[in-house]
């Protein structure tokens, strides 16, 4: 009987089993004993060459270090990454195998970088870096007791606002003169203003919007329900909250009739939200803040603006139109405005909500702002960041003084550095070009700056920036049409030395 053609297919796989089973097995013995030149882990720890190690950073670490590099060995033996020539260099300079594993092991994951993107509040980056001032005043106040709650005139126990409430009521008299000062929506009269700090700007509107509005309606305009980074939407903080969301208005037209035809026995609060990371232009129409403020004061309900950004700085002196101080907010009227730390202003990360002084007060009663409150650190680099806004000392702010640069100064800067770098594998070429704000603020406006444009044989752009990220401290920049992008806006002018020596081994 003839073979069918299960049986003709099984004899011709039978017949090829032989070569390919020897083949295997070559390789079978090849990993075999490659996987028996690796030494165990004790051995390895225990091991002259790794002494020196044990010596400075203990035998547990140093432990945990070998046991990892050897993984990595069997793991690359198992996958035939390592062959027997591979694998002898592996093991030759293992103890800076384990040294490196230990660095990063016990090295800290947070750490500072140099960024050469241009983008002055880069939120991935950790937005504005703070002042001299501020970081010398966190040294000390970290480093022992302070007086963060405790009124030293009468020994009581006192509030972490007093230490930078006097800052913000010497800046609201200086800006805001007494008959400018927004009207105290609950009984007409004119007051100082008053301002409570918490941890980020998303708490200053959660606690606002608690505080003022929990099961009752919040107006907010269509074209105002954004969303900014981390999927931080208006209308799920408002649901957070508990209040309840009554849009008014279409995306690019919402008048000020929309707002009071919505007005009704469940209205507790008028919002304005700042239009973060984009703008809405052409057939457009937004009601005022002094005509929302005017609205609220007729209806007795109180009226919110959520800034974002927040600037204690006139803007359009450097150049940036189209983004109204909180200053601006108050002035027109608006009886809260809640705005961040770290943008605009130049500080650490907090949220502030500055305004009339009893509805502030009833924030600060509120459970949920000990929650929501920020720490003596937060505080000392604020107070410091304040002080510089009351002496009018702005260039020491780093973010300030990055908008204020002149796009000659950075050209000359840049220039000098590539003429330090340039090699014939390195090329580098200055270039104009622009800088923006970031941080969700002025989105629409750019500052004119000097680019510097690398491009090196052999590597693609992909590939230089991830060098330039494995550089101590790693450099961040940006792609465009298939170059390495620096913008030294945002670079620091003690870091161009050591920016210098990075590029220089690039084109080595």
């Amino acid at each position: 009987m003839a073979p069918n053609s299960a049986s003709m297919l099984s004899w011709d796989n039978l017949r090829v089993r032989p070569q390919a089973s020897n083949q295997a097995t070559k390789k079978i013995t090849s990993k075999s004993e490659s996987f028996r030149k690796l030494p165990s882990v004790d051995e390895l720890t225990r091991s002259d060459a790794l002494a020196p190690l044990v010596t400075s950073h203990g035998f547990a670490a140093v432990t945990d270090a070998s046991r990892t590099v050897l993984n990595k060995m069997r793991q690359g033996i198992a996958e035939g990454l390592l062959a027997k020539s591979a694998l002898d260099l592996a093991l030759s300079s293992v103890a800076d195998a384990v040294d490196a594993e230990l660095r990063r092991m016990l090295g800290y994951s947070l750490q500072p970088v140099i960024n050469a993107t241009g983008v002055i509040l880069h939120t991935n980056l950790g937005r504005a870096p703070l002042s001299e001032a501020a970081i010398e005043h966190i040294r000390h106040t970290a480093a022992s007791y302070s007086n963060l709650e405790f009124d030293l005139t009468d020994g009581q126990r006192g509030k972490r606002d007093m230490h930078v409430d006097r800052l913000f009521q010497s800046l609201f008299t200086d800006r805001l003169p007494e008959n400018k000062l927004p009207a105290n929506q609950t009984d007409g009269a004119h007051s100082s203003l008053a301002t409570v700090v918490v941890n980020n700007n998303a708490a200053a509107v959660l606690l606002a919007l608690n505080t003022l509005a929990e099961g009752g309606e919040v107006i907010v305009s269509r074209g105002e329900l954004v969303e900014i980074g981390g999927s931080f939407r208006i209308p799920d903080v408002m649901g957070k909250s508990g209040a309840i969301l009554r849009e008014v208005g279409s995306t690019n037209r919402t008048r000020i009739a929309d707002y009071e035809n919505a007005i009704n026995e469940r209205t507790r609060l008028l919002l304005r939200v700042h239009r973060s990371n984009f703008e809405i232009t052409g057939f457009t129409e937004r009601a005022s803040t002094s005509e929302l403020a005017e609205l609220a004061r007729k209806h007795s309900l109180p009226q919110m603006e959520d800034l974002g950004s927040g600037a204690l700085l006139d803007l359009n002196s450097i150049g940036i139109g189209g983004e109204d101080s909180v200053f601006d907010s108050l002035r027109s009227g608006i009886g809260v405005v809640t705005y961040s730390g770290d943008k605009l202003l130049g500080g650490p990360q907090a949220g502030l909500i500055s305004g009339n002084p009893d509805l502030i007060s009833r924030m600060r009663s509120n459970s949920l702002f000990r929650a929501l409150r920020a720490d003596k650190l937060t505080y000392a680099a604020l107070e410091a960041t304040l002080l510089a806004y009351v002496k009018r000392d702005h260039d020491s702010i780093p973010a300030l003084r990055m908008m204020r640069l002149q796009k000659e100064d950075i050209g000359k800067r840049a220039e000098a550095l590539a003429a330090v770098v340039r090699s014939p594998r390195l090329q580098a070429e200055l270039m104009d070009g622009e800088s923006v704000i970031g941080g969700g603020a002025a989105p629409s406006s750019v500052l004119p700056t000097r680019l510097l444009a690398l491009s090196c044989d052999g590597i693609t752009a992909d590939a230089l920036t991830e060098r330039l990220r494995a550089a101590r401290p790693p450099v961040i920049a940006r792609i465009e049409e298939g170059r390495v992008i620096l913008d030294l806006r945002t670079v620091f002018r003690e870091q161009d030395e050591a920016l210098g020596s990075i590029l220089k081994t690039l084109g080595q």
